[in-house]
């Protein structure tokens, strides 16, 4: 079986156009499918002004508009691109993620008076595309687990952490993803968003506080499962700076970055 792995898409078609998908039985994503430079580069900005104290860029009914609707369609362009050569399954990664509820979407059309898209709905039209929440496929016999983007509450400390909102809510999903996958057991393939920690994880980016360059910003959940069940291969992303490969064990690790790829073929059992 012929796979092609993709690392986030982040809506760059021209990338994803340049993957040589004939032969390709399979193609998996790690999520971050869509273009979400103008959410991003907001949410940054107003982190920065809170830091100094300084009062935060709100969001208008337009700049809310113009980033749902470039996660929108840049996410729906790449995956028809996909489709249209094999099966696509992907997760979610940690941009865009309340977009696939329709009563997000329906939340924000009612605060600001506007006509927006629906993404999960857009995505139901696509034949032969699969989003797969913290779950198991077998497909052709492989089993392939898809964790999708959390928190993990060892960011807390390595990252600097100290909003009890947020050190709540990372040990709120830091016990559930143990749960998750302790549930997935032995697996061939794991895709998962981000790099297990200290593996392909580190940070060095201009648009992130300085004070985190150089930190590690895996995730030790996914660490110890990759030690203790050494699934065949594990694709990741998220620390896009950090792609490139190593070996767990006998695991196959591979950061794929923004739309790199990796193209494997696996027997079936």
């Amino acid at each position: 079986m012929k796979i092609c792995a993709i690392g986030d898409p982040h809506g760059e078609i021209s990338k994803i156009k340049k993957i040589p998908f004939k032969g390709i039985d399979l193609i998996l994503v790690t999520g971050d499918v869509g273009k979400a430079d103008f959410a991003r580069n907001r949410f940054w900005e107003n982190k920065k002004l809170r830091d100094a104290g300084l009062k935060e860029i709100k969001y208008t009914g337009k700049d809310n508009k113009f980033a749902i609707v470039e996660i929108h369609d840049s996410m729906v362009n790449v995956l028809k691109h996909t489709c249209k050569f094999a099966p696509t399954y992907t997760i979610m990664g940690n941009t865009g993620g309340s977009m696939i509820y329709n009563s997000s979407i329906n939340k924000e059309e009612k605060r600001f008076g506007l006509k927006l898209p629906r993404l999960r709905d857009s995505l139901n039209k696509i034949e032969d595309f699969y989003l797969v929440r913290n779950a198991v496929r077998n497909i052709d016999g492989l089993r392939i687990g898809f964790l999708e983007w959390f928190f993990d509450s060892c960011q807390n400390k390595e990252l600097g952490y100290t909003d009890e909102y947020m050190i709540s809510k990372a040990k709120k999903e830091t016990e559930k993803t143990k749960r998750i996958l302790k549930n997935f057991g032995k697996l061939d393939i794991l895709v998962c968003h981000q790099p297990p920690f200290g593996y392909l994880d580190k940070v060095n980016n201009t648009f992130a506080p300085s004070s985190r360059n150089g930190k590690h910003a895996g995730s030790k959940v996914i660490l110890n499962y990759i030690k203790k069940f050494q699934p065949k291969y594990v694709f990741c992303g998220h620390i896009h700076e950090s792609e490139g490969h190593t070996k767990i064990g006998k695991t196959e690790v591979h950061n794929l970055g923004v739309a790199g790829h990796k193209i494997i073929e696996i027997n079936k059992f």
